[in-house]
């Protein structure tokens, strides 16, 4: 993982409410444990027509939406059943953030848990960002707040391990391995 405190980018929109991680990252491409290339596949039945065409009328196949690494989507996103491919697919394609007015607790832990962040904002700024597709938008994860291009902000969400982890680049396993020397000696005194 990288490390990342800011993230600006435009936005691109799609939305959509209750958006399942099927439709994220479809089960026929569940076959892979790596991540790479999993971008590809991302909303693959909206991307791409019957035959395997790029679909125009796909935000993401449009042309501004090249560059944007934050997603705004609609009410309930990542709702469906638990695969990592989704973060994974999100991350491989680019982008970096979603931004909604809920989105779903097993897909939220599996984002954080690869360095994909999740943002649950109001019902307001989500009204703002969906009515303003490509709107350059700041994320600062140290003080957990969305900063619109209005110049107002918001706080959301983003408990402080999950914080330290993006901040600092390193996932679950990263943080234990960087306490291999507390762990040891602990093991050490209690075994004595």
């Amino acid at each position: 993982m990288k490390a990342v405190e800011v993230l600006r980018s435009r936005t691109v929109v799609l939305p959509a409410s209750n958006i399942d991680t099927d439709q994220i990252i479809p089960a026929r491409f569940l076959t892979t444990t790596t991540r790479e290339g999993l971008g590809r596949s991302l909303f693959a039945d909206w991307r791409y027509d019957a035959q395997g065409a790029l679909s125009a009328d796909f935000v993401l196949n449009r042309p501004e939406a090249d560059g944007c690494r934050i997603l705004v989507a609609g009410h309930n996103f990542g709702c469906g059943s638990s695969r990592e491919h989704a973060p994974w697919a999100l991350l491989d394609y680019g982008l970096q953030a979603v931004v909604s007015t809920e989105i779903a607790d097993i897909f939220r832990s599996n984002s954080l848990k690869n360095g994909f962040l999740p943002v649950v904002v109001d019902e307001t700024t989500s009204g703002w960002l969906l009515a303003n597709p490509g709107a350059e938008v700041t994320i600062d994860i140290a003080s957990t707040t969305l900063t619109l291009p209005t110049g107002v902000s918001v706080k959301f969400p983003l408990e402080a391990f999950s914080r330290y982890c993006l901040l600092n680049g390193v996932d679950e396993l990263g943080f234990l391995l960087k306490r291999r020397g507390e762990i040891e000696a602990y093991e050490q005194r209690r075994n004595s």
